[in-house]
């Protein structure tokens, strides 16, 4: 199954923060929007960065509250690890893996098409062995 497949299940929107936002205004759009992470959008429309949850806690942590006034982009995650549609969903669980993240953006043609989260990924597989316990029945019971 390929990342275009999950798109295609829950949409392309992604929230996107600006770099200079503050810290506070971005920890309040995750907790409105109810996600774990934003996409940082640079001044070209590129991925610059990506806040998650786990961002913030370090920055809480290194800075004290001191942190919330400052720029997204003195904590963002600076090299964002991307996918394309055209990636299969086992490649994105090892760069989940591997990186020890949830949420991956989904690039095509330098621009920002999607983003791909942990939740989305266990879904997918879960309904992809449901389909495959479905078929194995009805092989079974044909047979």
């Amino acid at each position: 199954m390929l990342v275009s497949h999950i798109l295609r299940q829950k949409g392309r929107d992604v929230v996107t923060v600006g770099p200079t936002i503050a810290l506070a205004e971005a920890a309040h759009t995750l907790a409105k929007r109810k996600i774990g992470a934003v996409v940082v959008i640079g001044v070209k429309g590129d991925v610059a960065g990506i806040l998650s949850e786990r961002d913030i806690v370090n920055a809480l942590a290194v800075d004290g509250t001191h942190a919330l006034a400052r720029a997204v982009s003195t904590y963002m995650t600076r090299s964002v690890a991307t996918c394309g549609e055209r990636d299969t969903i086992d490649t994105i669980m090892e760069i989940m893996t591997d990186g020890r993240f949830r949420h991956v953006p989904v690039v095509e043609g330098g621009r920002l098409a999607g983003i791909v989260s942990i939740g989305d990924v266990v879904k997918t597989r879960i309904e992809e062995s449901e389909r495959e316990a479905s078929a194995l029945k009805q092989y079974i019971a044909a047979g």
